[in-house]
């Protein structure tokens, strides 16, 4: 069973290194590496030169940016029937693609694997929707992040197997192309599966201490996808609306008050207004 993974990159260098040293040393050898890269500088050719004497690796240059543009481009590059999209500063324990494709393998109806989210050496989750239990998940409660997110190409919908290129860093509303994804594959009825014991590393980026900016801008996206949907008249996203976009930034903001802690409290703010300012936003 081969495995496709899309990596599209811009402005990294030594992260995309140790990516490829952690997929040079899968146990599962049967993948390849499509590298759509942004740069306009050669920044990477140094770096991903060496590395084809050991992977089978696809490097495409583009003359465009946008992520989910990268990937939605990457798509049609693929050759294998599982897919993925990592982030060119991620890592992956040397036993992802072989947990990834053994689940595939053991169960026929899996169409979407999503793998935990750690930070880099160490046992705690980084960004992202985790847990500590393996479960299927729908719509309810989608769970990973894009880059942790694996697809059968066999057993889903492939119409809707797009990027939607309003969405994700360097387009209209950055953030949210993979749940925007995620959310319309398990909407077209795929079965979904969530294991943290398939650990894929990344540093925590989300957290209130890196700052407000980050937080503000990423959240619009959120805001957006969920006016996409409630656009198409989609009851379910109603749950949505009221979780995201009300109950859960509230409740942290009154946390960050009890606990006394400002940054927390501004970061959990910042997360409200980007919500809402994607959300009244998006298909003006």
């Amino acid at each position: 069973m081969k495995v496709s993974l899309v990596l599209a990159t811009l402005g990294r260098d030594r992260e995309l290194k140790d990516f490829l040293e952690s997929v040079r040393e899968q146990t599962y050898k049967d993948f390849e590496l499509i590298i759509i890269d942004q740069n306009k500088d050669g920044k990477i050719d140094a770096i991903v030169e060496p590395f084809k004497h050991s992977l089978t690796i696809k490097h495409v240059k583009v003359d465009f940016t946008g992520i989910a543009r990268a990937r939605d481009y990457g798509i049609g590059q693929a050759q294998g029937r599982i897919i993925a999209f990592p982030d060119d500063d991620c890592a992956y324990d040397k036993e992802v693609l072989s947990k990834v494709v053994n689940e595939f393998s053991i169960n026929e109806n899996l169409a979407i694997l999503v793998a935990g989210s750690y930070q880099f050496s160490s046992s705690r989750f980084s960004i992202g929707v985790n847990s500590p239990k393996a479960c299927y998940f729908s719509r309810f409660r989608m769970m990973g992040v894009e880059f942790t997110q694996f697809f059968d190409l066999n057993r889903i919908d492939r119409t809707q197997f797009y990027f939607d290129h309003d969405f994700g860093i360097g387009s209209k509303y950055s953030g949210a192309e993979g749940f925007e994804l995620l959310y319309r594959l398990l909407r077209a009825g795929s079965k979904a599966f969530y294991n943290p014991d398939i650990k894929i590393y990344h540093p925590d980026k989300d957290h209130y201490k890196l700052g407000t900016g980050r937080m503000l801008i990423y959240s619009t996206g959120i805001g957006a996808y969920i006016r996409k949907f409630a656009n198409q008249k989609d009851g379910f996203i109603l749950y949505y609306i009221v979780r995201k976009m009300f109950v859960a930034p509230l409740l942290k903001m009154m946390l960050a008050l009890l606990l006394l802690n400002p940054k927390k409290l501004a970061y959990s703010f910042y997360n409200l207004i980007g919500i809402w300012r994607g959300f009244l936003a998006y298909g003006r």
